[in-house]
């Protein structure tokens, strides 16, 4: 029963992400540009837009749902449920945010759908939660998606890369560190279920803040840099395979015991590159609400 209100919580959660950021993106597109050397005057810029600071209440809210669902139910299921949320993003762009979503799109975010359910269907079954960890492979995971977050983050810029090219680099960056985020909270839920609360006075606590306040300004500016399908999509693609990673390499969920069970997952992670490729738009059809027709004559 527990699994199950995992499961159940994820999906929530799943709903409740895309619809923060959404609102997120409209708040952010009307606030001025994310600037990292000021970041208290950046941050209070942000929570003034009246849609941005809703996005961040629902965000809040599901993730609540996200920290409820980690305790229950193993890692790696429940970001394999989470990320099936990345086929409802189209849906919610086009009929409820009034936002054009090009075929291309649709394909790649499709594909990446498929690719993440393929995923989840080949992963065993598992009892418990799966918390507890090593802590060398916990530190090896952590510090190299942390410098790979920091290269996505600087690296485009100090190429000259172009502000939407940049806006795709800060959304896998942000990604990623929202996925450190939850590999700590993961390994704290843990803890504290054999500790207590005491357990939060640990590394993983301060990784988890410091990660998630990086994510912040990144995934702001991403919005800003970026169309909101696709930032939206590469933010929560990335998120979902460095937690699935992270519970198979630091938390010891199984792998699937046959060689079709493996192949069927290398499948599924190359239909998610292909779609990754797919989903960010033609720059002259970004993001553009729609207009109506005119009326006839």
């Amino acid at each position: 029963m527990t699994l199950q209100l995992g499961i159940l919580f994820a999906l929530l959660c799943a709903i409740g992400s895309n619809l923060a950021f959404f609102f997120k993106h409209r708040g952010a597109c009307t606030a001025p540009a994310v600037d990292i050397r000021h970041p208290l005057r950046t941050a209070a810029a942000l929570w003034r837009s009246k849609w941005f600071a809703i996005g961040m209440l629902v965000g809040g809210g599901a993730w609540l749902l996200h920290v409820a669902a980690l305790s229950l139910a193993p890692l790696s299921l429940v970001q394999a449920v989470l990320a099936g949320g990345v086929a409802l993003i189209a849906v919610m762009a086009d009929r409820v945010f009034g936002l054009e979503v090009g075929r291309r799109q649709w394909w790649g975010l499709g594909l990446t759908a498929v690719g993440l359910v393929l995923l989840a269907v080949t992963m065993p079954a598992a009892d418990g939660s799966h918390s507890s960890y090593s802590v060398a492979p916990m530190v090896a995971f952590e510090a190299g998606l942390l410098g790979v977050g920091a290269l996505l983050i600087f690296g485009p810029r100090a190429a000259g890369a172009r502000a939407e090219h940049h806006g795709v680099a800060l959304a896998a960056a942000s990604g990623i560190l929202f996925g450190v985020c939850n590999v700590s909270v993961k390994a704290l839920s843990g803890l504290v279920g054999h500790h207590g609360l005491l357990a939060l006075v640990s590394p993983w606590t301060a990784v988890a803040l410091a990660a998630s306040v990086a994510a912040f300004y990144a995934s702001a500016r991403s919005l800003q840099d970026g169309g909101a399908v696709e930032v939206i999509a590469i933010t929560g693609t990335t998120m979902s395979i460095v937690c699935i990673s992270g519970g198979i390499l630091v938390f010891g969920d199984p792998l699937p015991g046959t060689a079709l069970g493996i192949a069927v997952q290398g499948v599924a992670f190359l239909l998610v590159v292909i779609a990754s490729a797919l989903t960010p738009a033609p720059r002259a059809a970004v993001d553009r609400p729609r207009t109506p027709a005119p009326a006839a004559a």
